[in-house]
């Protein structure tokens, strides 16, 4: 069977594939008073050390990232300075 038609038939328009769910962000983990403290002599040890502030703002950061995740003092200050 032929189509005599001189007008292409339209083509199927696709559904777009659906996009992956994003990730959901990890929830908020609060240090506990220990942790605090604990945090709060290693800094003071780290000032007596030598350490400028932005070092030290850097490096808080970087420990508190860690011990919110269950980390030690020591095992987060030996995790950043590898």
């Amino acid at each position: 069977m032929s189509d005599y038609s001189s007008e292409p038939e339209p083509e199927p328009v696709s559904e777009p594939a659906p996009a992956p769910a994003p990730k959901k962000k990890r929830e908020g983990v609060k240090m506990t008073d220990k942790q605090k403290a604990d945090l709060k002599k290693h800094m003071a040890k780290m000032e007596k050390g030598g350490m400028s502030k932005a070092e030290m703002k850097s490096h808080r950061m970087k420990m508190m990232a860690r011990m919110r995740k269950g980390m030690s003092v020591g095992k987060a200050h030996k995790d950043i300075s590898k």
